[in-house]
This record gives structure tokens, C-alpha cells and sequence, in this order.
């Protein structure tokens, strides 16, 4: 899912992220409600009508952005108070106001408020992290009520420990969710204990229910977490390192802004059928970063969802098709291979 954040994915005009082939995007529930503010966007006809967006909006509850505001918050039983950073004004983010806030926004996938459990944390504090969690996920549940065509996630928490997580899922499939997160991950933990974790989080789960993995991330990290039984994910990373001049190509990452591009007539991946590489070179797209072109952020965000979109097609049909090994060992080939390679 690409993140429109503040109801934009940066760089990008809706039609054109849809063209990538996004089904879903993410919308951010702290950002929005500090600005414009929920009761504005649903005077205005909702966040679909606002941000021009006429598929599925999955937000998230607010919980993570609410973490790393450090010394700006102050937690209790109730919720988070916290202030702006945009302003400093003092807000309240419980589960009943995170729920208003989605069901302001108009949101076809919510999210349970919950604390993301910060990494490292001892036994004790994701114990004490994960059972508030669990209190919560209850109260987003009655506070949800029964909205016919919307669902409510549940996010499973417990750090990297696994009879917490145990727990937490049991607790989650007692209260009833439409879906499942498996939280408190791409929080610095690093890639080989989150696969840790991701070995058995998953499984704790539904069966039958959508499994989410937030924040994830590199093309590596998306594999390694639909082959762990995830499905869904969502990162910031092909619009943000679109901007800043890195663009995902199936060998590797491709710094646009290195000199060796400055006379390579080859567009980033002969085989992607994006704007980029289709009508564009290395060169010019080294060109219009350099000279700091908006053209330049627009043509790699575009490439890089493409690509992601592409990998995430290419995985569906493998599953379905019953060869995902076949299609991860070429994954891994194709990376081997490097990207200074001609194509």
C-alpha cells in the first residue's frame, strides 16, 4: 500500500499512483487530525472526495507517530495526551477518539488504537506494553461498533517475545477482528529479528483474516515477509527515496545522483514499462535531480511504486501458481548480479 500520509502520495496525482497498480492506499490518522483536522474532511465529503481517491483508504490508528513524540506525550489507562509538533496545541488520542477520527475520515480498513511497543524492550515493559495493547484493541472494538463494508484491524504486539505474542494473539481472536497486524516491527529491530519473529507471529493468527505487516519496506524485507505468511504491507520508502534520487530496480538500488549516470543513455530497467524507463534515460533523470527538477521526484516515486506494485504482482501469481521458491531463488539471483551490470 503506498502511504498518501497527509492525504497526498507525495509527488504523485491519484490516477497515477492507481496506474501503478495500488489498489489500497494509507492515510495517517495523527497527521490528519492535527491537519486539516477529521470533522473538516468529513464536512468536506470524506477523505476519499478530499484526496480524490475513489478505492480502499486503510488508516492507521495514530499509535506509532504518537511513540515517537518521546517527551511530547504523557500516557495513561485512558490514552495518549500529547502536543503538536506542528503547533504545540495539547490533543487526547484514546481507542474511542481514534475511532471517531477513522470513522470521520471515512476509512474502509481501521486500525485498533494500540501502543507500538519500542525496541529494545525488557520481558517487563513489552509485557506491561502488551496487555494495555490488548485493553485497548477491546475498547477500539466497542467503540467500532458495526459498521457493514468497513473492517477493524487488530495488532497483535509482544515485542520479540514469543509467549507474549502467543498471548496477544489469543486475546485478539477473543475479541473478533476483520484483520490482523503484526506490530511492534520495522522499529530498528533489524531484518534478521524481525524474520525471527515473523517465523511464528504470523501463524498465530487467522488463517482466514488478511495478515498485515506496517512499515515494511525493502524489496528484500517484502519478501522474506510474504514467505513468512504476511500479506499486506505499506512503507513511505518508494515515495521518499524516489525524492531523494534511489530508485528499486529488480538488481538492486540505482543512486540517480552518482556521475557515473550522466551520459548513460539505458533507462533505470529496460524491462519496467514505467514512464522512467520507458521514455526517459539515466541520464536525463540524473539531469533533473541535479538541477532539482520536480520532475525528477515525480518520475522515481512513479518507477518505484511501479516496481513494488510489480514485485507484489509477481508473488500473487506465484503463490498461486504454487512455484514461490522458484520465484524467490530468481529474486535473489537477479539482486546477486548487482546493478552496475548493463541490463
Amino acid at each position: 500500500m503506498p502511504v498518501g500520509t497527509a492525504a497526498t502520495v507525495k509527488a504523485m496525482m491519484p490516477e497515477s499512483v492507481r496506474a501503478t497498480g495500488a489498489d489500497v492506499l494509507l492515510g495517517n490518522t495523527y497527521h490528519l487530525m492535527l491537519r486539516p483536522t477529521a470533522e473538516r474532511i468529513s464536512a468536506l465529503g470524506g477523505l476519499h472526495k478530499f484526496m480524490n481517491w475513489q478505492r480502499p483508504i486503510l488508516t492507521d490508528s495514530g499509535g506509532f507517530q504518537v511513540m515517537s513524540l518521546a517527551g511530547l506525550r504523557k500516557m495513561s489507562e485512558q490514552g495518549v495526551t500529547f502536543k503538536s509538533h506542528i503547533d504545540g496545541s495539547r490533543h487526547e488520542l484514546s481507542p474511542e477518539r481514534s475511532m471517531e477520527i477513522q470513522r470521520l475520515l471515512g476509512s474502509d480498513i481501521v486500525m485498533a488504537f494500540d501502543e507500538c511497543t519500542p525496541f529494545p524492550a525488557t520481558e517487563k515493559e513489552a509485557r506491561t506494553s502488551m496487555e494495555l495493547s490488548m485493553r485497548w484493541a477491546k475498547r477500539s472494538r466497542d467503540a467500532f461498533g458495526d459498521r457493514p463494508g468497513h473492517a477493524l484491524f487488530g495488532i497483535q504486539q509482544g515485542s520479540v517475545f514469543e509467549d507474549q505474542r502467543q498471548e496477544s494473539a489469543e486475546a485478539l481472536r477473543q475479541i473478533e477482528f476483520d484483520g490482523y497486524a503484526v506490530g511492534g516491527l520495522a522499529v530498528g529491530e533489524g531484518q534478521e529479528v524481525m524474520f525471527d519473529v515473523l517465523d511464528y507471529a504470523p501463524d498465530m493468527l487467522p488463517v482466514d483474516k488478511p495478515r498485515y505487516l506496517m512499515g515494511v519496506g525493502k524489496p528484500d524485507d517484502i519478501v522474506g515477509a510474504v514467505k513468512r505468511g504476511i500479506d499486506m504491507m505499506d512503507c513511505v520508502l518508494p515515495s521518499r527515496s524516489g525524492r531523494t534520487g534511489q530508485a528499486f530496480t529488480r538488481r538492486g538500488v540505482v543512486n540517480i545522483k552518482n556521475a557515473r549516470h550522466q551520459n548513460d543513455p539505458r533507462p533505470l530497467d529496460e524491462k519496467c514499462l514505467c514512464p522512467a524507463c520507458s521514455q526517459y534515460s539515466r541520464a536525463y533523470l540524473h539531469h533533473v535531480f541535479k538541477a532539482q527538477e520536480m520532475i525528477s521526484g515525480m518520475l522515481l516515486t512513479w518507477h518505484n511504486l511501479h516496481y513494488f506494485q510489480e514485485l507484489m504482482s509477481e508473488m500473487r501469481s506465484a503463490i498461486s501458481e504454487n512455484r514461490f521458491s522458484a520465484f524467490e531463488a530468481g529474486f535473489h539471483n537477479e539482486r546477486a548480479k548487482g546493478v552496475i551490470e548493463p541490463f
